[in-house]
């Protein structure tokens, strides 16, 4: 697993063994980071200058993906002690320790924010409606800022239930879809 484009191209991420954590894969991330940057609704400004929240961090590869890409700061939520040590080496390979914060925290229960974020990636286990139930906690402490892009991975039969978020794009990409939203 690598970074796909920008300062940190190339850069292999360390994940931690075993299932328990499941990284977007490349080809996920390529695509999805090509329809942020190259879509009708989306652009440079959707990435760039931008604070970034990656909610169930594990790796960190979205938010690691993002700061390379431009983005001005990112903030990984994750409570695994496996996924926390390979997010932590993989910040320090990117040299990017001065523009994240790594919160030991639930992504359904979250401190409150102290500023809220432009662009929010969320990939929670598949099928267990953490979505919906991050994207209320979150928006409750604060985390999204008014029409925020949201990214949701969810599994290929996964719906979902967020009516006060406008869809923007959906995507499969095998066993995954991705979700764009708009915040309200």
């Amino acid at each position: 697993m690598r970074i796909i484009a920008g300062r940190h191209r190339g850069r292999t991420l360390v994940a931690p063994p075993g299932e328990a954590t499941r990284p977007t894969a490349e080809r996920v991330r390529q695509a999805l980071f090509d329809m942020l940057w190259h879509a009708p609704w989306g652009g440079r400004t959707t990435i760039q200058d931008q604070l970034v929240l990656d909610a169930f961090a594990g790796t960190g590869a979205l938010g690691l993906e993002a700061l390379s890409r431009g983005a001005d700061h990112c903030t990984f939520l994750e409570t695994a002690k496996p996924a926390l040590t390979a997010l932590r080496a993989n910040i320090s390979a990117c040299k990017e320790d001065a523009r994240t914060a790594v919160l030991v925290a639930d992504a359904t229960r979250p401190p409150r924010a102290r500023v809220p974020c432009g662009l929010i990636f969320l990939d929670p286990p598949y099928g267990q409606g953490l979505v919906e139930r991050a994207l209320t906690a979150l928006g409750g402490a604060g985390w999204i800022a008014p029409e925020a892009l949201v990214v949701a991975e969810a599994g290929l039969d996964e719906a979902l239930d967020l009516p006060a978020f406008v869809p923007v794009a959906t995507r499969s990409h095998g066993a995954a879809t991705l979700h764009v939203l708009r915040a309200p």
